[in-house]
């Protein structure tokens, strides 16, 4: 019974590191895409093609907030924070 209760509790956690693993590597993609299609949006506009659809969503989160010039200033964090962790 003890071995089967240890059994379940070593797959429970190889299950979760495989879930933790899965979602580092999405962040690991997705980040880079995010940082270049706000950088994009702030230097031609909201009017490139799939930059909008990035722009305009992180636009209304950080209007939520109400700073003007917000959006810049987080776009260029998370472009420093990305070239960092290279």
């Amino acid at each position: 019974m003890l071995l089967l209760v240890m059994f379940k509790i070593k797959k429970l956690k190889l299950s979760l590191k495989s879930i933790r693993k899965f979602f580092r590597r999405l962040t690991d993609v997705l980040i880079p895409i995010v940082a270049v299609s706000l950088l994009l949006g702030v230097i031609f506009g909201i009017d490139a093609p799939f930059v909008g659809n990035v722009y305009t969503n992180v636009a209304e989160i950080i209007g939520l907030i109400g700073q003007d010039g917000l959006l810049a200033l987080i776009s260029i964090i998370i472009i420093l924070a990305y070239l960092k962790k290279k």
